[in-house]
């Protein structure tokens, strides 16, 4: 009768798995998810970057297509609010019923693109400054502008 109590105590330390097999397990897990963050995260700035040049690209000719209807690009206290609605300093009947732009939207980082009128290089200048929020910067904080 011991017998099947010997393959009963065996077969019990066989079902599931020891503490020290279930660290290594996630100890691996973590290592390849460690892996897996540090090859994304670089990525996701350069993305935002991307996307802060496709929308000044997208505004710049905006702005091109307002100049042709009405000779001037907006001032600068119209802003790039000029783009949705017509300003009071321009012919409504010249002003297209859909705007120039749908909407105007912030930059990857939360933050109103800044538009100036006259630009210091060309004559307006579109820009964002970047991940910091701050005029200036290097990196991944610096200045995503028009005339990049």
């Amino acid at each position: 009768m011991q017998k099947p109590d010997i393959e009963t105590a065996r077969r019990s330390m066989d079902d599931g798995f020891t503490l020290t097999e279930v660290l290594v397990t996630m100890a691996i897990i973590g290592l390849l998810a460690t892996g897996v963050v540090l090859a994304v995260l670089p990525r996701l700035g350069d993305a935002s970057i991307t996307k802060a040049r496709a929308d000044i690209a997208s505004y710049e000719t905006a702005l091109e297509f307002y100049r042709l209807d009405h000779f001037r690009y907006p001032s600068e206290q119209d802003g790039l609010q000029a783009l949705v609605e017509a300003p009071s300093s321009v012919d409504a009947a010249k002003y297209p019923d859909e705007g120039y732009v749908q909407q105007l939207r912030d930059d990857p980082w939360g933050n109103p693109y800044v538009y100036r009128n006259p630009g210091e290089t060309s004559p307006f200048d579109l820009l964002s400054y970047g991940a910091d929020g701050q005029e200036g910067g290097e990196g991944p904080d610096a200045d995503i502008t028009n005339s990049q």
